[in-house]
């Protein structure tokens, strides 16, 4: 393996707190980014408050955050993270795709397969898991691509879109991953 932060579409880098904000400042503008991304009221969010995240909270050793940039043409088009529980090798993971010219294309599940490889290689973790709303298939199918198990349903957890809305957990072990691994070399 050349390099532990590339895949076949993207590759995970360190954000750029000089450029990316405005970048994401954009993606915060977008209420169908915003709605899937998080679960608060949406808000945009302006380039100095993502800056200061950014300055904030991307050095924290255990809880790494990196940018999505494709491969062809390193363009910023997401973000991912994860937050570790280091005594029991677990960590709950995150993305976000802002591009939408990206959604649906292959690229979070890319992202997230290096991101995985990172997490279960580099360190040496026992457990991903990560939480989805119901109303996100898109990114459901995504991460069972990526081999993530339906652990647990959280009933009438999120009003969206004037209704309630499931969150879906899911999850996935190291030795998930490695039979994962082994069985698409053959």
């Amino acid at each position: 393996m050349n390099n532990l932060f590339t895949g076949q579409l993207v590759k995970l880098t360190a954000s750029n707190p000089e450029t990316d904000p405005k970048i994401m400042a954009e993606w915060h503008r977008d209420t169908e980014f915003f709605r899937l991304a998080y679960g608060r009221i949406a808000q945009p969010w302006n380039a100095k408050t993502i800056q200061e995240r950014i300055e904030k909270y991307g050095g924290e050793l255990n809880e790494p955050i990196f940018a999505i940039r494709t491969l062809a043409d390193d363009k910023l088009i997401g973000q991912m993270g994860m937050w570790i529980d280091q005594p029991h090798g677990d960590a709950f993971t995150w993305i976000l795709i802002g591009e939408r010219d990206y959604w649906g294309k292959g690229y979070g599940t890319d992202a997230m397969r290096v991101f995985m490889r990172y997490a279960f290689q580099e360190w040496n973790l026992h457990r991903l898991s990560l939480r989805v709303f119901g109303f996100n298939k898109r990114a459901i199918r995504s991460y069972e691509k990526c081999g993530f198990l339906h652990e647990g349903v959280n009933r009438n957890a999120l009003q969206k879109m004037g209704q309630r809305w499931e969150e879906v957990w899911m999850g996935i072990t190291r030795g998930d991953w490695e039979r994962q691994q082994m069985a698409d070399s053959r």
